[in-house]
């Protein structure tokens, strides 16, 4: 979690950095949402598709295998497979470039379309080099190993920041192409030694007679399957962005990444441990046991991503300003990013849930019900984006279609369970969830008299003045005591926080 903090606090100033030179429309507009297209590639094609459909088969190798060598083989295997679909993909991305954006994207001045295709051409071979990683990320994973798959997103926002100020006075929007290669180049790179370490050869093996390397594969199809229907429903997403008023899709992009911080610290952190442990739970026979994880894991969920969410939709305004509104970055680009974070902030706890139920499925092995809930998702989501888009809401409408169709999906999946694991710690879900609405509307309550007693003063909607020392130390007395009056009414309602972030799945069922 500390690394993934780091990690979302770089992103903030990747995004600041990106903001202050290209602004947030025109240039940027397609920057992002061409940025966008590689990065749902990345979800479909490496961390979160290829590691669901290998991570268990992998872990029950481990428990049946202890002289390692069959995970090494399929390693090797996964690597040979990620060249194999990979580099032909790539190259006819590269060849078909224009065609590709012009299906996907709708800007409505033509050169905006032919810059995006240049720079699509660029930036997808990212690809690439994110899926190389994600297979070496998921195989420290299965080893209980963490630390070091937190820390290489690290470099990418390294070296996206240090190209774009160093060198966009050169070449524009192309100076940030050059820190995505790189920054995904370094994400790879910083894996090799620890799993060499761990005894893995790197060398790629065309292979397709190992049986546990093709149980992988029919895994995988189905788990692609699933994603590639979220990578759609995304695309979809910005395709209606781009047709919207100028900045829409920036818009999106900005709430994204503060949507992301919580996200990631919290919703993506639990799911990265307890994915494992599930895995060998099931694979151990231990249904019960998983069935408690799920429910401890869904209840620190709720419990810290409700808050936060909360958080997001009050503090929206301000915490863009203070990170992003400088240089090219208005006042009015601001408000736009916070009401389409707040449209996101709805469905946090929603799309977190969903996320780790789905992973709950993989691990039992059961990969139709999540292909069929994602599908209802998609459609919800599809046919919400039609009829909000078309409102007053207009970009905003997009974000709370995202929130409405990831709760659907997320109650079908908790409906599905119901067959499979003991459902009686789902009171004890519910009590979280009613605990956490409680908390998080005494802590708006303290912004909110925060807010007022600033207004007295004269400081009504003080972030317009955008970023500055002032402005950050405004935005923290708004803030911190709300987080103290959060942390104090858990207390009262018998919750320990520290608790809620200890590794193991027994302090997460007895936070």
């Amino acid at each position: 979690m500390v690394s993934t903090l780091v990690s979302r606090l770089l992103g903030f100033l990747r995004i600041a950095v990106i903001g202050a030179v290209f602004g947030a429309s025109g240039q940027a507009d397609v920057l992002n949402l061409v940025f966008n297209i590689p990065n749902n590639l990345r979800k479909l094609l490496a961390e979160g598709a290829l590691s669901s459909a290998f991570l268990p088969v992998l872990t029950r190798t481990h428990l049946e295998d202890p002289s390692g060598e069959g995970s090494r083989r399929i390693v090797r295997q996964l690597l040979g497979l990620q060249l194999v679909l990979l580099i032909p993909l790539l190259l006819l991305a590269t060849i078909f470039a224009q065609p590709v954006v012009d299906t996907i994207l709708a800007f409505p001045e033509p050169e905006r379309q032919l810059l995006a295709a240049d720079l699509f051409r660029f930036l997808i071979h990212y690809i690439l080099l994110v899926s190389l990683a994600a297979v070496l990320m998921g195989t420290l994973n299965s080893h209980q190993s963490f630390l070091v798959p937190a820390l290489a997103p690290l470099l990418f926002s390294f070296a996206v920041i240090g190209s774009v100020a160093t060198f966009h006075s050169r070449w524009g929007v192309f100076s940030m192409v050059w820190g995505v290669l790189l920054g995904g180049a370094g994400q790879l790179l910083l894996q090799v030694y620890p799993v060499k370490k761990r005894g893995y050869s790197l060398r790629p093996l065309f292979s397709l007679r190992d049986p546990r390397f093709l149980q992988i594969l029919k895994h995988w199809i189905p788990v692609v399957s699933t994603a590639s229907v979220f990578a759609v429903d995304q695309q979809v997403s910005l395709f209606f962005a781009s047709g919207l008023a100028d900045g829409s899709g920036s818009a999106m992009t900005n709430a994204l990444v503060f949507w992301q911080l919580p996200f990631g610290i919290f919703g993506a952190s639990i799911t990265t441990v307890l994915f494992p442990l599930m895995s060998r739970q099931v694979a151990q026979g231990d249904i019960s046991g998983a069935g408690r994880t799920v429910f401890g894991g869904l209840r620190a969920l709720a419990l810290l991503l409700i808050p936060a969410g909360a958080g997001l939709a009050l503090l929206g305004g301000p915490l863009i300003a203070v990170a992003l509104q400088r240089g090219a970055f208005s006042a009015s680009a601001t408000r736009l990013s916070a009401r389409v974070l707040a449209g996101y902030s709805l469905g946090l706890f929603s799309v977190g849930a969903f996320t780790f139920l789905q992973r709950f499925f993989y691990a039992l092995g059961e990969y139709r019900t999540p292909l069929l809930v994602a599908g209802i998702t998609m459609a919800t989501d599809i046919v919400l984006c039609l009829i909000l888009k078309e409102t007053v809401l207009a970009v905003t409408g997009l974000a709370i279609a995202n929130s409405i169709a990831f709760t659907l999906g997320m109650v079908l999946l908790l409906m599905a369970l119901r067959s499979r694991i003991d459902f009686s710690p789902l009171a004890t879900l519910a009590v979280a969830i009613v605990k956490a609405l409680l908390a998080s509307s005494v802590a708006a309550g303290a912004v909110l008299a925060v807010r007022w007693v600033l207004a007295f003063h004269g400081l009504h909607e003080w972030w317009r003045a955008g970023s500055s020392l002032v402005s950050l130390g405004l935005l923290c007395a708004e803030a911190l005591p709300a987080l103290v009056v959060l942390v104090g009414t858990y207390r009262i309602l018998g919750i320990s926080v520290p608790s809620l972030l200890r590794r193991d799945s027994s302090a997460v069922m007895g936070a």
